[in-house]
């Protein structure tokens, strides 16, 4: 008899000891990829960001599922807590109730392409009075406020996608198109434009995003940062690597 109460009672001792399973958790994603123009075999956005959460998450030993929201959609579930994990660029909206890692995960450029006898454009008021293709679905960064403000006069062209604002530009329509490194790039290889330049607009690094309702949040996000930071994130997101 006392055998088995020694037993039990070491039994109990190991399962406290033990740790908790980490809650599952919803990693959400804008719908508008700011990385690629391809799409996998469902007919969505190839986002590399899954990849680097496949591997993080399964180091950190956390079920996880994923899904595509239009912005306004995915900041409002991030919000409520309804969805508890992203990869964003810092956004205000969020801080009050989520937590940012400590260092970048990635990062990608938005930049103003334009024909080479076009001015370069070096800040946002070189957009004022000039036509501009933009791409549905995008913020821009937040110069989406100067452009719509009549102030600025300018004359925009909004295209549901990056082959469309390009086919703008070589038409002469527009004198920049507002885009990403990563499908303008990919656009601009199976369609060249003929001394089509760029400048830098803005360089958008990407942290972790993780809700404060999820469980010991704080240690968790850690965690995840302290597996991101070791990782070769560079292959992982070319798919190189798995």
């Amino acid at each position: 008899m006392m055998l088995r109460v020694l037993a039990t009672a070491f039994t109990l001792s190991c399962l406290a000891a033990a740790p908790a399973l980490a809650a599952e958790l919803e990693y959400v994603y804008p719908d508008q990829s700011v990385w690629t123009t391809r799409v996998d075999a469902k007919g969505e956005p190839d986002n590399p960001l899954l990849r680097l959460a496949n591997v993080m998450f399964t180091q950190a030993g956390i079920k996880w599922t994923a899904r595509g929201y239009p912005a306004t959609r995915m900041f409002e579930v991030l919000k409520s807590g309804t969805a508890q994990f992203s990869m964003l660029v810092r956004a205000p909206a969020l801080a009050e109730c989520c937590l940012y890692g400590k260092n970048p995960v990635a990062s990608t450029e938005l930049r103003a392409y334009r024909q080479a006898d076009t001015a370069a454009l070096t800040a946002k008021e070189g957009l004022a009075g000039k036509r501009v293709a933009l791409i549905r679905g995008y913020s821009y960064a937040g110069l989406k406020d100067f452009i719509a403000d009549p102030a600025n006069a300018v004359r925009t062209e909004e295209v549901t996608s990056h082959d469309a604002a390009f086919a703008l530009l070589a038409r002469d329509r527009v004198d920049y198109v507002l885009d990403y490194a990563g499908p303008a790039r990919e656009v601009l290889a199976g369609h060249p434009i003929s001394r089509v330049q760029s400048d830098l607009v803005s360089r958008l690094d990407v942290y972790l995003v993780l809700s404060k309702t999820y469980p010991d949040a704080d240690a968790v996000i850690a965690r995840l940062q302290a597996i991101a930071d070791r990782l070769d994130k560079e292959r992982i997101l070319a798919g190189t690597v798995r």
